[in-house]
């Protein structure tokens, strides 16, 4: 019988003024805003590397500020999905990799691909560019390794990494399509969970699941409500069972309550929360 995942609930990043007073305590002060969002939630998406690769000096500082369970998913930047639209990337992947994701060490969770809404599936691109993710850390550093043009040398510590994961958000229709899935599942490569009126869908395409929790999927809905969440506890808990990891964050539409709806997610599961 399968080991029981481990489930982690979380937010879109951690930098949210409306949160201060609400989510965070009045006073605190920014520079200890993650160690607090830390000792209630169980992972955060780092959304900063979408706009522009950030240095190992930040992963690593992130990283301390965190207690030992806790895992930060990395988004891909725009470069690669938005500009490249995923074809001839293998270089800005390359500098990518290299630019300090690896400084998270044991806190390094998933890479995630958010595509942006007007790019259709394309059978040969997708498979080009799965086919291009690294999946253990020897890929990972024989990519990263050939990294050029940047101002740092490439970091190729993978001291306490533990594995490399990967999770595409497609935003187009045509992706809904078995041929889409069938690609995914060959690289082992989790499609986003969005929980909204226009992809509901719940279909797992790799051993782990990665949800974006932008629901919930009713359209006469905007936030999520008791029976919701105990909803997405349940079928988080059957995944879990399974043996499959869960990553479950709340993200933008009902931003200022996305910790609150992660923490009260957690307990529905019956999970103690990281700061009790």
């Amino acid at each position: 019988m399968a080991a029981k995942g481990t489930i982690r609930t979380g937010t879109a990043g951690w930098v949210y003024e409306p949160w201060r007073g609400t989510f965070f305590p009045k006073g605190l002060v920014q520079k200890k805003e993650l160690a607090y969002a830390a000792s209630r939630l169980t992972s955060i998406e780092i959304n900063a590397t979408f706009r522009a690769n950030q240095k190992p000096e930040s992963f690593a500082r992130w990283a301390g500020e965190t207690p030992e369970g806790f895992q930060f998913s990395v988004k891909g930047p725009q470069l690669v999905t938005h500009i490249r639209r995923l074809r001839n990337c293998a270089p800005d992947l390359a500098n990518f990799f290299a630019s300090g994701p690896l400084a998270l060490g044991d806190r390094l969770g998933p890479f995630v691909w958010q595509l942006p809404p007007n790019l259709a599936f394309d059978a040969e691109s997708l498979a080009a560019f799965l086919a291009l993710l690294p999946r253990d850390i020897d890929a990972y550093l024989a990519l990263a390794g050939q990294a050029e043009g940047a101002k740092a040398r490439p970091y190729l510590e993978a001291n306490g990494v533990t594995g490399i994961r990967h999770a595409i958000e497609p935003r187009h229709k045509s992706f809904d399509d078995p041929p889409a899935h069938a690609l995914l599942k060959a690289h082992n490569v989790a499609r986003v969970i969005a929980d909204t009126a226009d992809n509901p869908g719940r279909e797992l395409t790799a051993d782990f699941a990665y949800c974006r929790l932008q629901g919930p999927a009713r359209a006469d809905a905007d936030s999520y409500s008791p029976e919701d969440i105990a909803d997405w506890a349940g079928t988080i808990g059957q995944w879990a069972e399974q043996g499959r990891d869960v990553f479950a964050y709340f993200v933008h539409e009902d931003k200022l309550h996305a910790p609150a709806n992660a923490i009260a997610l957690r307990q529905a599961l019956g999970l103690a929360l990281p700061g009790d």
